[in-house]
């Protein structure tokens, strides 16, 4: 390959602004080693809380099983579960849900191994001190993982912690494209260091993907890794990447330490919905339809309900200080209706507390030209219609809470699409009318992604891949991110 077409290690790492592969394996291996040793004192105070819980101060008298021993060698064995199932894997950690699914299967995994030994070779195992262990031990990894990778997601959305250095391989507009979506989400650990692309593309001066330096072409992709210090090549749509070619840059990057991924063409479908089955020597792909009805809906409803109905019983006292606060802040009724869009293009009164001026939908006119968002909705920062009361409503989402009746009243969802106008719906294309098929909710993936401060691009892409993806355990996870959500204040105005 011609220096025309390649960048020269030099010139490449300085046009990538990379850190050296021996450097974030190094810091790849030091988050690693961290966990361990984290794992490890949630392990110890586990044991020690289902022993001092389970025999108290005093050592366990009558039993086989020396505790004092036993109770060490369970973090050791503890440690070979999570160890064996993988959970130290680079692939895994500090993204999507695998990480914690591995962290469960590895104690539930070692609690039953123990139950079936302690069956089959006739010893008394104390369960009490087993269930308490397997408890604790497994809520306090989850946790530490969970504080371990909000700490990494920090470093790596300042531009520092450990991440993968990404070369990116294929036709022009799917580099640009993909790279856009490894920025979008920055925290997920993928940095992009370069870009190759066909020969024909090449120019016979050193050029850039917007600011991604081109380092070659398909001829040259693990020396081109090597010289940007990239592990992991990133291979995404191209008619020059045959199938073959693509067999044989895994040969070439076998033993090399360079990771081999391939982004496929599909997006914005979650991994339950997505199956790999071989067939002819070819992995295809099969996705699932989305889910719209059903036993699982059913649940959901019933859980929504549910919620709603505690969270207001719950909630009740709160409510009558606000709606006493509103009415000593400003002339009007406490609460205010407005016609929304939800499931199917029914529509329904929503309902919120009062947090502007009586008279703000016929001052809506003259602020339109001061609209904030790119989309169909109206938001601005600093709306004179919001009232003092509020604007701390807003801040804190406390105007949402009557909603928690539409929820009861099965209009709305705890989790779901924003609820649109009819006049947006109106403008509604055939992609973003699929928003509909599903109730809307007072949280959502819009909400705890940043809501006002997202772009309405962006909004609508986390509404229909919610849409698309929905589950119940999704769902518990929104509700828990809308917490720090709420706390932290993001987008609210």
């Amino acid at each position: 390959m011609s220096s025309a077409t390649l960048l020269t290690p030099a010139r490449a790492t300085a046009a990538a602004g990379h850190v050296s592969r021996p450097a974030a394996r190094t810091a790849e291996r030091s988050y690693i080693r961290a966990l361990v040793v984290l794992d490890t004192a949630v392990l110890i105070v586990a044991v020690l809380v289902a022993y001092v819980a389970r025999f108290g101060d005093e050592p366990p008298t009558g039993s086989e099983i020396p505790y004092v021993l036993a109770a060490p060698g369970l973090v050791l064995a503890w440690l070979v579960s999570l160890k064996a199932l993988r959970c130290y894997d680079d692939r895994v950690l500090g993204y999507g849900a695998d990480e914690y699914r591995r962290v469960s299967s590895a104690s539930l995994r070692l609690a039953g191994g123990i139950a079936i030994a302690g069956y089959v070779f006739d010893v008394g195992f104390s369960r009490g001190f087993l269930g308490i262990s397997i408890a604790v031990g497994t809520l306090g990894l989850e946790a530490a993982r969970f504080a371990a990778r909000k700490r990494l997601h920090r470093a790596r959305s300042r531009g520092s912690g450990w991440s993968r250095k990404v070369l990116v391989v294929g036709d022009t507009a799917h580099v640009l494209e993909l790279v856009h979506t490894l920025r979008r989400e920055p925290y997920a650990g993928y940095q992009v260091v370069g870009a190759c692309i066909p020969d024909a593309l090449l120019a016979p001066v050193p050029q850039r993907l917007g600011d991604v330096p081109v380092v070659g072409s398909f001829r040259g992709i693990p020396e081109a890794a090597t010289a940007i210090g990239a592990d992991t090549v990133a291979v995404t749509a191209s008619g020059e990447l045959t199938a073959t070619r693509l067999r044989r840059l895994g040969w070439q990057l076998e033993g090399t330490g360079v990771d081999l991924v391939v982004a496929p063409a599909l997006t914005d479908v979650a991994g339950p919905r997505i199956h790999t089955r071989p067939v002819a020597g070819l992995p295809l792909i099969h996705v699932e339809a989305p889910e719209f009805r059903g036993a699982r809906k059913l649940v959901k409803g019933l859980v929504d309900r549910s919620a709603a109905l505690f969270a207001l019983a719950l909630l009740l006292p709160m409510l009558a200080v606000i709606a006493l606060a509103i009415k000593v802040d400003s002339r009007g009724p406490v609460l205010f209706r407005q016609t929304r869009v939800g499931q199917g293009g029914r529509e329904f009164g929503v309902w919120k507390f009062r947090t502007m001026v009586v008279n703000a939908d016929a001052l809506l006119a003259e602020l339109s030209a001061r609209n904030e968002t790119d989309g169909l909705m109206f938001k601005m920062r600093d709306d004179p219609r919001v009232t003092r009361i509020g604007r701390l409503l807003r801040k804190w989402s406390l105007d949402e809470l009557p909603q928690l009746v539409n929820v009861l009243l099965g209009q709305m969802s705890l989790v779901g699409p924003r609820p649109p106008l009819p006049s947006e719906v109106a403008r509604y294309d055939g992609d973003v009318a699929r928003r509909l098929l599903v109730k809307p909710g007072m949280t959502g993936l819009w909400q705890v992604s940043g809501r006002s401060d997202l772009s309405w691009e962006d909004g609508i892409r986390l509404d229909l891949y919610y849409v698309e993806n929905w589950s119940l355990a999704a769902d518990l996870t929104i509700l828990w991110k809308t917490f720090g959500a709420v706390l932290n204040s993001r987008g609210a105005y």
